[in-house]
């Protein structure tokens, strides 16, 4: 999953024209449960290309902050929905410390698909957007973005409950295949174009 969001992540940079070549080099270094922690190295080189040099990722703060926490709360549902639609509990967890989170699940299987919410946030404030209340409708239409996948373009919210479904399965065969869309992010989503 991890190696899903920083893919996620570099094709985001990609799509407003920014360098995302480390992001591919912390990709290839990824190790079967990050004992490196390059997810966070990752994050640490994506925000300031994706939100400017003085951005900083505070869950408490207003403006983008705010639309990227609203974002990720409707990711959220949606990835809960489709846990429990595939008959798994969404307190349990596969990577994230449940500390008696009862959807640590949902944050597990919700973190390949954030930056479709960044890529939506993004292009808000190039649209003069900073705010959560100008932004809901946008924000909630990141579940209706249409994925690549095998069976042809998908939503989101679609593609959410397949991936439940096959760590279902997984469970069951004790074997891991998850279904990932064949692209980490959607179809143009209506980004500014870059220069």
């Amino acid at each position: 999953m991890v190696r899903h969001k920083i893919a996620a992540q570099a094709e985001a940079l990609d799509r407003i024209g920014q360098p995302s070549e480390r992001l591919r080099r912390l990709l290839t270094a990824v190790r079967s449960g990050d004992p490196d922690n390059r997810e966070a190295q990752a994050a640490q080189a994506y925000w300031p290309l994706l939100m400017g040099r003085d951005f900083r990722r505070d869950r408490g703060a207003d403006g983008v902050n705010a639309m990227l926490n609203y974002g990720y709360a409707v990711l959220r549902a949606a990835t809960a929905r489709a846990i429990v639609s595939a008959g798994l509990h969404p307190s349990l967890s596969v990577h994230h410390r449940s500390g008696g989170d009862a959807l640590a699940l949902a944050d597990d299987l919700m973190e390949p698909f954030r930056p479709t919410v960044d890529l939506i946030v993004h292009r808000l404030v190039a649209e003069g957007l900073t705010c959560v209340e100008n932004a809901r409708e946008d924000l909630v239409s990141c579940l209706s973005a249409d994925f690549p996948t095998r069976n042809g373009a998908t939503p989101l919210s679609q593609v959410l409950v397949r991936l439940a479904q096959s760590l279902a399965r997984s469970f069951l065969d004790r074997k891991l295949k998850l279904d990932f869309p064949s692209r980490p992010l959607p179809d143009e989503m209506g980004e500014p174009e870059h220069a």
